[in-house]
């Protein structure tokens, strides 16, 4: 389980380090750059859980104001997301933000599951 926390660590510090260019960088740096250092600390052995869960409210409640707008995608049928790196169309980057959240999230609870 060592190694694969430790690969979860790398790729969401990967997740932060790609949100430079975000137009609220900070908050999205903050949130997958935490994600990694709880995988990091997992894999040494030193998880607190109480951050972990702190992590995973704070990704929950966030991707609820978003999930009207997520529903409002799967309504449109839902159009591509990935097709530009630009989103021209303001549920683009909604929808992008919900899921990265939801991504987020179950990070958080694969560590308070396996993170023993």
């Amino acid at each position: 389980m060592k190694i694969t926390f430790w690969i979860l660590a790398i790729v969401f510090a990967l997740f932060a380090l790609v949100q430079y260019n975000d137009p609220d960088p900070i908050r999205w740096i903050l949130l997958y750059g935490g994600v990694a250092i709880h995988f990091g600390m997992a894999a040494t052995g030193k998880l607190y859980r109480a951050a972990v869960w702190l992590w995973l409210a704070a990704a929950v409640v966030w991707a609820a104001t978003l999930f009207p707008d997520f529903i409002d995608w799967i309504r449109m049928g839902e159009p591509s997301i990935v097709e530009s790196m630009k989103a021209e169309q303001p549920w683009i980057e909604l929808t992008r933000e919900f899921l990265g959240l939801v991504v987020a999230a179950l990070g958080c609870v694969f560590l308070l599951w396996k993170g023993r």
